[in-house]
């Protein structure tokens, strides 16, 4: 498959270092929180049922999640120096095949893979990279304006998100913007959407620098229940502790991959130990249980 490259010119990669998203080096102070996301009354909070855990790096500061089938995953990474694409072994934790992100001064953002493709965004560089998604060679490039953070699809269009509460569902063959959708919680814009997965149907976002995962309706944008991962974040900071490598501010969830065979959700943050194999309260794994058949 051959992409062409959108646009006339690409913007020039960010001058003079990194610019901070108060996430990128670290060595930046830590950023004030922003105020927890609104919740709807009767929009239900639920936390996750962990299955099973999974390695992940230490080194991994996760933009991107998807599972590829077969217990491999293709995840991206940030930092100024140290983003890139790769396909990692779910079992081990072990980084199968990696490349940088093409333009070295970018911060890497989002990742997914659609019909073979994967597409990885930058965060203020505005340039998309087309890759195919077995051997990582770059097949095209794409120029888009604002900020680039989470991108997903679902099965047709690549939706992406900018940090804002909008939505944005992008031509994979073009990158135009298609349509925009603003996320709401009762009738409050919910804005840092982070992350972003399809599943069955819905949008999964983490909201940067909090503990909650978003499930969206696309076709309203509304918030349809909120996935409280606080837990979640509390073992892996215990445990980075002990390890003596604390977790950092900068160190949230972020990464969110759905495995359809059996219908339970990964999720990890920047520079975890840990992925986690979730499903939701009340919902029954398809399949067989992780202990009989561990995704490896």
């Amino acid at each position: 498959m051959v992409l062409i490259v959108v646009g006339t010119s690409l913007p020039p990669a960010c001058a003079g270092g990194p610019e901070t998203r108060t996430d990128a080096p670290p060595s930046s102070p830590a950023p004030p929180a922003p105020p927890p996301p609104p919740v709807q009354i009767g929009v239900p909070v639920v936390s996750p049922v962990v299955l099973t855990r999974y390695p992940h790096d230490r080194d991994a500061f996760t933009q991107g999640l998807q599972y590829l089938g077969q217990g491999v995953l293709v995840e991206s990474t940030g930092l100024v120096g140290a983003s890139g694409v790769r396909r990692v072994e779910l079992g081990t934790g072990r980084v199968l095949l990696g490349v940088p992100t093409p333009i070295r001064e970018a911060f890497g953002e989002g990742v997914t893979v659609l019909n073979g493709v994967a597409y990885h965004l930058t965060w203020r560089t505005g340039v998309a990279f087309a890759l195919d998604a077995v051997t990582l060679r770059e097949l095209g490039r794409f120029a888009y304006p604002g900020e680039g953070w989470g991108l997903t699809h679902d099965g047709r269009s690549l939706v992406m998100s900018d940090g804002s509460s909008t939505l944005f569902w992008r031509d994979p063959q073009t990158f135009a913007v298609t349509r925009r959708v603003q996320v709401t919680d009762g009738g409050q814009p919910v804005d840092h959407l982070n992350e972003l997965e399809e599943v069955r149907g819905s949008l999964y976002a983490n909201v940067w620098l909090t503990n909650r995962i978003a499930r969206i309706d696309p076709a309203t944008g509304r918030v349809t229940l909120w996935l409280d991962v606080q837990a979640l974040t509390r073992e892996v900071s215990a445990a980075a502790s002990r390890a003596g490598r604390p977790l950092t501010a900068e160190d949230v969830p972020n990464g969110i991959a759905y495995v359809p065979e059996r219908g339970t959700l990964l999720l990890t943050g920047k520079r975890w130990p840990t992925v986690f194999e979730v499903q939701l309260p009340g919902e029954q794994e398809e399949g067989k249980t992780p202990a009989e058949d561990p995704l490896r």
